[in-house]
């Protein structure tokens, strides 16, 4: 494996990854919210953490910044279009960057709408995409800083990625999310099973991350407003992707 990557679940309901390159043995730990149980996993495994990668400025992404680059004198990397809220930060990435964990080769896109600054990194050859909070399983994030537009724009950016490609994203909002997801497309036979799925993993408090791409662009409603299940039961035309994509989280943030 070209990364050896690591979940790290914290506070209630955040995953931090710690990713390590096999070949080199440099070590990304991605949007740390606390710094105790990141240093503890890296010790564990024998790792030194080298980089600390942030897609966004919220507290419970870069909360363990300050500390692991004490402890382990890392280099902090995040979104240049957000610098004066990610603490420490000294390598500054946007829209088309790459940027190297040894071998592996990330892309960095701008997907702004959760927050004006925010960053996904796609590890292309690892085929790993950490997301942040733009792209969840079966969901996407609240709006904060942006419009529905721009994350319509930054979600496009994701969507044409590689089917395999697994989604490291930032929480486990997967059941609650299946929940919303089969009231707005309840015909789509692929999202029922995978929310059945979804609930018998959580009884047994089994993880629903990562998840692939091709489970999000088949069944997450926040990728899917040229649905015609989910234009149906919004009463929109097919015309206006903004428009699906508005109402849909519209209806998520009063659900």
């Amino acid at each position: 494996m070209p990364l050896d990557i690591v979940r790290i679940p914290v506070l209630n309901d955040n995953y931090i990854w710690l990713a390590r390159e096999t070949a080199s043995g440099l070590v990304a730990v991605v949007d740390p919210a606390v710094a105790a149980p990141v240093l503890a996993a890296a010790k564990e495994r024998g790792w030194t953490i080298t980089h600390i990668l942030n897609t966004h400025h919220h507290g419970d992404h870069v909360g363990g910044n300050m500390e692991i680059k004490a402890a382990t004198g890392c280099t902090i990397v995040g979104p240049r279009a957000d610098r004066d809220r990610i603490p420490g930060i000294e390598v500054e990435l946007g829209d088309g960057d790459t940027w190297s964990l040894g071998a592996e080769e990330a892309v960095v896109y701008d997907v702004p709408g959760h927050t004006r600054g925010h960053i996904a990194y796609w590890f292309g050859g690892a085929k790993a995409l950490f997301c942040g909070d733009t792209l969840f399983a079966l969901g996407c994030g609240r709006l904060f800083e942006g419009t529905p537009a721009q994350m319509w724009t930054s979600l496009s950016k994701l969507r044409v990625l590689p089917d395999d490609t697994k989604v490291y994203c930032a929480h486990e909002y997967t059941q609650s999310n299946a929940r919303f997801a089969v009231t707005v497309e309840p015909g789509n036979a692929a999202l029922a099973a995978r929310a059945a799925a979804i609930d018998a993993a959580r009884a047994k408090g089994e993880p629903t991350v990562p998840s692939t791409l091709g489970e999000e662009k088949a069944t997450n409603p926040f990728l899917r407003p040229d649905s015609p299940l989910l234009q149906k039961t919004l009463g929109l035309p097919a015309n206006d992707l903004v428009a699906v994509f508005a109402e849909t989280r519209a209806r998520k943030d009063k659900f």
